[in-house]
């Protein structure tokens, strides 16, 4: 195993080209903009295609294009970048097209700064532009993760012509640790039968998001929705820790996900059965294997860098069962493990109301640490 000192956003860069990536059109935004500039000079040495575009909009344009031909393309940005994306995602979803996108998430809403942050879970697990369709959403913890997710990214797009998303915080992107890259896959050469690269002898393919007829749009969206059940039945990935005896339940992914984990091993070290479940991928979401461990468990904890996103999904798979607790940093503010375990010995101290909102009991205690005015 031959490991080595590498930055989260160079070592998702580097697995791209390992894994094929033909062609990339991004623009620079921070805290990714050391993929893109890694990117820069190793696709031209390997006779790639880079293109720094003029903005947002024109990269995930040309991604379209470039997308159409049935060659590993991918494009990278940052929260108010991947905003300016949302209707190129939309027109490549609904053409069925295998794209990867990667978004280092930094603090908001707005410009906001270059910190680490998770607010884009609900732009990304819901599909942020218009119309009706879904894209697979995969959450990284580490960089070795952030390799691995790129990598199988490019495989999950061609089997299900649709946009992968590698979601991971400026902390990820920044971050140096050993890890291991993978080998060189070789350039695809065969050309898929929808894509629209010219064959002597075959009839012309066409591809488009224009439905101008009413019901040839809804059997398009008949047809997304059918592949995407598949992807909830095949693509769910998670990861679980102390599960076997847990009276306890803490749920974070990413960054959250692994101070959660270092809480949840102090909480242990105190007394506390407490487990983590950490998805992987947060589209699909990990609906019924909470929903299992809701029955097992007597509370649980969501630890989030937002305001309370993912908690949604979990409220939908706990369906009222059991009590929820929140807690979450917002604005670019990374939570502390000793917060965590705080948050954890509360809920194994007492009982909570499940009347009242999760959402509603963090933000009142945010409240009085940083004052009415805040």
């Amino acid at each position: 195993m031959a490991l080595e000192l590498i930055k989260g956003n160079v070592a998702v860069a580097e697995a791209a080209v390992r894994a094929g990536l033909v062609s990339y059109f991004g623009y620079p935004i921070t805290p990714q903009t050391e993929l893109l500039e890694y990117l820069s000079a190793r696709m031209p040495e390997l006779n790639r295609a880079f293109v720094q575009a003029e903005s947002e909009l024109g990269a995930i344009n040309m991604v379209y294009g470039a997308a159409c031909t049935g060659r590993r393309t991918m494009t990278s940005s940052s929260s108010p970048g991947v905003s300016l994306m949302q209707e190129g995602l939309s027109y490549i979803s609904c053409t069925e097209l295998p794209v990867v996108i990667v978004d280092v998430v930094r603090g908001g809403p707005g410009l906001g700064n270059i910190a680490p942050s998770q607010s884009d879970y609900n732009q990304a697990t819901r599909g942020g532009g218009h119309g009706e369709y879904h894209q697979i959403v995969l959450a990284p913890a580490s960089v070795q993760e952030a390799i691995d997710l790129t990598t199988l990214a490019f495989d999950l797009a061609e089997k299900y012509r649709s946009v992968v998303m590698v979601l991971m915080d400026g902390s990820l992107g920044q971050m140096m640790e050993p890890a291991e890259l993978p080998p060189f896959q070789p350039i695809k050469t065969e050309i898929p039968d929808w894509a629209v690269r010219g064959i002597p002898g075959r009839g012309k393919h066409v591809l488009t998001s224009i439905n101008i007829d009413p019901p040839a749009q809804e059997r398009t969206n008949i047809r997304l929705m059918t592949r995407w059940q598949q992807v909830e039945a095949n693509e769910v990935r998670y990861k679980g820790y102390y599960l076997e005896d847990a009276e306890y339940l803490v749920v974070g992914y990413g960054t959250a996900g692994r101070i959660s984990l270092s809480a949840v091993r102090a909480a242990r070290e105190k007394g506390i059965k407490v487990g983590l479940l950490r998805p992987i991928s947060l589209a699909p979401f990990p609906f019924k294997v909470l929903s299992d461990l809701a029955e097992q468990v007597k509370a649980l904890l969501v630890v989030e860098m937002n305001n309370g996103q993912m908690l949604e999904d979990v409220r939908l798979a706990v369906a009222n069962r059991k009590p929820i607790a929140f807690y979450g940093r917002m604005g670019g503010m990374v939570p502390f493990a000793d917060d965590v375990l705080q948050e954890i010995e509360a809920l194994a101290a007492g009982p909570l109301s499940q009347e009242e909102h999760p959402r509603d009991r963090w933000l009142a205690k945010m409240r009085v640490e940083f004052g009415t005015g805040a």
